[in-house]
């Protein structure tokens, strides 16, 4: 306690120097929660976007349909009653079983006829589970039994369609032969993905299954209450059920994996930067202490102060400016995101999306730990080389200083 109060009143007696110091490290601690808190909302909304919009947090399917399923579709199907489905749906933390039906064919309105993707969905699952998928223009499925559909935007600006008018789907059935049937456009939608919005539509399953004269689903979506908790209940379900594959969505998010490598590579880069910052302005500073205090250093050792206890005074002087300032820019950094979060950062549309989107600062316990750890121990590790230059210094030399 006491070579804490010491090297306290060694640093005030600087005062300015030591208070330039002390917003060098604060301002590299606000820095460090801001863009690492950015990066994490932009990591959390695209991971709920793509779970909330197309994934799900669990997908159960038959085996070997992830694999084989494009090539015969119609191999790998899942009942439509099924017990298996109840069971999963009846878990605690989980909030809802959504099946699904991949369609594939063409579209036409008037003149024009495009290729399509679509899903045939259960209209009130979907409601909790399609959160992300926003209604642009018209309204969303409301009937599974209803012929309606919804198109992505991108779709409807191909068929220069709108809410209200009517299409033609055809396709291939189950059996081998053509369906097609007329539905009416109930809306359009958006989705985290402009490139599914350009092809993608919806369609209640009901439709799906007479179009495609099938009784069942491809797929079967699992909601849960909880993110953190997709590894645990993948244990539960494949120790549970093993007739059924059970695929979590981080394994089916490509490009939301690509981001997270990105970002996070270029997050470090960012840390080190900072860190070095520190490193150099904390260094220059105590470099300076020992310069102006060398008399007073001589006249230590001359009374009997060991090389060991100059090291440790000028070594926490460095620890304590870390310990401030880290504290005192962790507690402007956490008022500032709370802030700017209130406020929001508009930005401009990311590749891959028509819509620009409303940012914030998401402060975990994973960023304020980073943000105070890292200017603390940079600004402790930079005071060691002053420490060690104080601590080495020669006694007659150091005396001289006094004369």
């Amino acid at each position: 306690m006491a070579n804490l109060l010491i090297a306290a009143r060694n640093l005030a007696r600087n005062p300015r120097r030591t208070l330039a110091a002390l917003l060098t490290i604060a301002a590299g601690a606000i820095c460090l929660i801001l863009a690492d808190g950015f990066i994490q909302w932009i990591f959390w909304a695209m991971r709920e976007g793509t779970i909330q919009s197309q994934l799900g947090h669990i997908q159960v399917v038959r085996p070997g349909y992830l694999s084989a399923g494009v090539a015969d579709p119609y191999a790998y199907l899942l009942p439509e009653n099924s017990s298996e489905r109840r069971e999963i749906e009846s878990m605690p933390g989980i909030n809802v079983v959504a099946p699904r039906l991949a369609v594939t064919g063409l579209i036409s309105h008037g003149e024009t006829t495009v290729a399509f993707v679509a899903d045939g969905v259960d209209p009130l699952k979907e409601e909790i589970l399609s959160k992300a998928l926003r209604i642009v223009e018209g309204q969303n499925l409301a009937d599974a039994a209803a012929k309606e559909v919804v198109l992505g935007r991108g779709l409807a600006r191909s068929l220069d369609i709108g809410p209200g008018e009517t299409v033609v789907l055809l396709v291939n059935t189950a059996g081998g032969g053509i369906n097609a049937v007329e539905a009416k456009v109930a809306g359009l939608f958006v989705s985290v993905n402009q490139a599914y919005d350009d092809s993608a539509l919806r369609m209640p399953l009901g439709l799906a299954q007479s179009l495609l004269r099938v009784n069942s689903a491809h797929v079967w979506l699992a909601l849960l209450n909880e993110t953190e908790q997709t590894d645990n209940y993948l244990l539960q379900l494949r120790a549970r059920f093993n007739k059924l594959e059970f695929v979590p969505w981080y394994e089916q998010a490509d490009f939301y994996n690509k981001t997270v490598v990105l970002f996070s590579q270029q997050m470090e880069v960012l840390r080190l930067i900072i860190g070095c910052i520190i490193v150099l302005s904390i260094s220059n500073m105590l470099v300076m202490n020992v310069l102006e205090r060398t008399g007073e250093i001589g006249t230590l050792l001359a009374i009997g102060f060991k090389r060991k206890k100059i090291l440790h005074m000028f070594a926490i002087e460095g620890f304590l400016l870390g310990l401030a300032g880290a504290s005192l820019g962790l507690a402007i950094g956490y008022g500032l995101a709370e802030l700017i979060s209130a406020i929001g950062i508009p930005m401009p549309p990311p590749p891959g999306m028509e819509e620009g989107y409303t940012g914030e600062i998401r402060l975990t316990s994973h960023v304020m730990i980073n943000s105070f750890l890292i200017p603390l121990v940079t600004a402790a590790l930079a005071g060691l080389y002053p420490a060690w230059k104080a601590s080495r210094l020669h006694i007659i030399n150091a005396l001289r200083h006094n004369i």
